[in-house]
């Protein structure tokens, strides 16, 4: 298990859609961090190509569900290469140039200073951690496929999980039933007051209104 600085805790798990989320993972860092090892921007990566690998898996095909996913981790794994140093082939070197062009429309324009070879190198080794992290969420999901779709089922019959419901789940633990929801307008009907003989009557309200 990696250490606690590199691990992130899944806060909450929903299938109700937000904007244009048909879903959401909510994670959250164990430990306040600013600075983050290699081992965890790959263990992210890994996480990010979970959504794409569960459709290959359960549905054998692809959709566009897992865009934005795929555009986050392609993003960190440039960042690992051209900004952080992290590319064992093209060692402790930065990328690209950054310059502030506010004047443009936005905060910086990214310049190559480098050559074509060079960019191609890049793209090799940025498709070659991505690749590498994605077969490593493949094997971790298909070792695992019990607890997924248990995962599965549980949020088509209660739609959110937080983070102790989806303990209990991986855990093969039932958990309480869902609580039927309350009647609508039930909740806005005036209470009733007890009469005579047994009549029930509702509260008394002033035919006329007094003036204050």
């Amino acid at each position: 298990m990696p250490p606690a600085a590199t691990r992130r805790s899944v806060h909450k798990v929903t299938i109700i859609p937000r904007g244009m989320a048909l879903g959401l993972t909510q994670q959250l860092p164990e430990v306040e961090k600013h600075s983050h090892s290699k081992e965890y921007a790959e263990n992210m990566i890994a996480i990010l190509m979970g959504g794409r690998l569960a459709e290959e898996l359960i549905f054998t095909q692809k959709t566009t569900g897992a865009g934005n996913d795929i555009e986050k981790a392609t993003e960190l794994a440039r960042k690992m290469v051209c900004e952080w140093g992290m590319s064992e082939k093209l060692g402790p070197l930065t990328f690209g140039k950054k310059e502030e062009a506010i004047f443009l429309g936005r905060e910086f324009a990214q310049h190559q200073d480098y050559s074509e070879r060079t960019a191609a190198e890049i793209d090799h080794e940025v498709r070659e951690i991505v690749m590498r992290n994605y077969d490593r969420s493949k094997e971790l999901l298909q070792g695992h496929l019990v607890e997924l779709h248990a995962l599965a089922e549980a949020l088509l019959e209660r739609e959110t999980l937080n983070a102790e419901e989806i303990n209990q789940v991986i855990r093969g633990e039932k958990m309480a039933p869902v609580k039927p929801a309350a009647p609508i307008g039930a909740r806005s009907r005036p209470q009733s007051m007890p009469g005579k003989e047994g009549v029930t009557l509702a509260p008394h309200v002033p035919a006329h209104p007094s003036k204050a």
